[in-house]
């Protein structure tokens, strides 16, 4: 796939989120709106940790030229793969966790 498509699938996934998350904005009261922002942000971020993780797994490994024809080990790539893919993982989780409604009454 040339750079063209991933970027372009980047747009497509960064318009989703903002379009699903972004739902009955005047409905929210302040402290809300800054929970739900907030939630947007760290699922974009997520998003695009994803996104460059598969580009540097894909163009890193399996193609022939590499990043500009130079070609890093395996590992190097892998271990880059990981870090990006934890970091996505990670601002996900709490991304999603801030979208969901508080609790009013929390039992022990």
């Amino acid at each position: 796939m040339k750079l063209t498509d991933w970027i372009v699938i980047l747009a497509i996934i960064l318009m989703a989120i903002a379009f699903f998350c972004a739902r009955r904005p005047g409905a929210w009261s302040r402290n809300n709106r800054a929970r739900r922002m907030a939630g947007t942000r760290l699922l974009l971020q997520a998003a695009c940790s994803l996104w460059a993780a598969l580009l540097i797994a894909v163009q890193g490994l399996f193609t022939v030229d590499g990043f500009a024809g130079l070609r890093p080990a395996p590992l190097e790539v892998l271990a880059g793969v990981a870090v990006l893919a934890a970091c996505g993982c990670y601002w996900s989780i709490r991304g999603s966790r801030l979208l969901k409604p508080r609790r009013i009454f929390a039992g022990s």
